[in-house]
């Protein structure tokens, strides 16, 4: 079936909401000043990061079922205009508990809702460049903070952190509001002009639902690769502020800046590792991201100054966005497009409790040593290693399954 459509405008426009959504990747340049601003404990304030990034299952897995019925424009709208409603409602929080309703509860969830349907809509139009195509979505959602990270310092260093929330939640909302007019819905067995599809083998053909893929023992190893992938970079994404100005010597400007590097970092990487991974295929591509992993957080270890923070951060970015990049791709190639995003939003629980663990680590073992985050680097190396293991597992299954 050929069906007319400017499916790069409907990228575009999911992009530009996903740019809002993903600020909270800037989280660690507003985490101190609010801590200085309100007198609230630095765990307390990363409590709320924890619970944003924690909760994503439940909107990533309702919004992927709407968006499997049909239901991809008010998914991704009611997503988006959620994430910055409460993005500028943190900006009028006057305890830890509201911080958890507006920035963990009310922007978690809108997170959820507006990445499950612009990820799985964006699949389904691009079944030619799948990787390509993940690859700009997520890679605009990680290059969120490079702009917030500057604004949000400036605003706090002229006002304070609150009104760094409001102001830039108030621009959040015009944004997503107007790039909803714009999101079309792929058609079902869309194909885009001019594409052959490639033969397949029966196995690819065939398309699961969430209870098929649960009793499938790749599911299993999927779900753990991409907690051991993401884990690590989401220790940096919630901790980069702190990690440069505690271990490095870093002012709070100059972290700020670390914290743009490391987003542009991250939106590269999965837009350089999508599109290596449609050439070289998903699993060799881990094996490279999952050793790089590894050798970025030795240098964090052993290099001392901006010089291992740069290496340090640069690696960890790059491998943060290819594992964001890549995982799409691996759960619509195991079972099929039709129910993607109820599946993805089940895969992605592994991201979620990454996203619960991580950050929670890293800030304990940093207050047991003085600020030194150098263990919790040496137990996220241990779990590299741990999902490069698995990623061979995964080689030699899908052989199996192919062969």
């Amino acid at each position: 079936m050929e069906t007319k459509l400017n499916r790069w405008l409907v990228i575009a426009a999911s992009t530009a909401i996903l740019l809002c959504t993903g600020a909270v990747y800037a989280f660690s340049v507003f985490a101190a000043p609010l801590s200085a601003q309100t007198g609230w404990t630095m765990p307390q304030i990363m409590m709320a990061f924890t619970i944003n990034s924690a909760i994503g299952p439940i909107p990533m897995i309702l919004g992927g079922y709407l968006v499997d019925k049909g239901y991809v424009k008010w998914t991704i709208a009611i997503g988006a205009f959620l994430f910055a409603l409460g993005f500028f409602l943190t900006g009028f929080v006057t305890s830890p508990a509201m911080l958890y309703i507006t920035y963990g509860l009310l922007a978690g969830l809108g997170q959820g809702f507006a990445y499950s349907g612009a990820l799985s809509n964006t699949l389904r139009l691009f079944p030619d460049k799948r990787g390509l195509a993940s690859g700009i979505l997520t890679g605009g959602m990680g290059f969120a903070a490079v702009i917030a990270s500057p604004i949000a310092s400036s605003l706090i260093q002229s006002h304070d952190a609150k009104y760094a929330f409001k102001m830039i939640g108030l621009v959040y909302l015009v944004v997503v509001i107007l790039a909803s007019f714009f999101i079309k819905p792929a058609p079902a067995g869309y194909k885009p002009e001019g594409w052959n599809p490639p033969a397949q083998s029966g196995a690819g053909k065939v398309n699961k639902t969430w209870t098929d893929m649960l009793k499938t023992p790749v599911f299993y190893v999927v779900i753990s690769m991409f907690f051991l992938g993401a884990f690590s970079g989401l220790m940096i994404a919630s901790q980069a502020s702190p990690i440069g100005q505690t271990m490095f010597g870093l002012s709070a400007g100059t972290a700020a800046l670390y914290v743009s590097l490391y987003s542009i970092a991250n939106s590269s990487g999965r837009l350089i590792w999508g599109s290596v991974s449609d050439k070289i295929g998903r699993s060799k591509t881990l094996l490279i991201i999952y050793s790089v992993v590894a050798a970025a957080l030795f240098v964090l270890t052993v290099i001392p100054g901006q010089i291992g923070f740069t290496i340090g951060i640069i690696g960890l970015g790059i491998c943060f966005g290819g594992v964001m990049g890549v995982f799409p791709s691996i759960v619509m190639e195991n079972y099929g497009p039709a129910n993607q995003g109820v599946n993805y939003g089940i895969v992605f629980t592994g991201y979620s409790l990454a996203a619960f663990f991580a950050p929670r680590v890293a800030v304990q073992m940093a207050g047991a040593n003085n600020g030194n985050y150098s263990q919790a680097f040496y137990v996220a190396i241990v779990l590299a290693l741990v999902g490069l293991a698995l990623n061979i597992l995964y080689m030699k299954i899908s052989a199996k399954k192919n062969a």
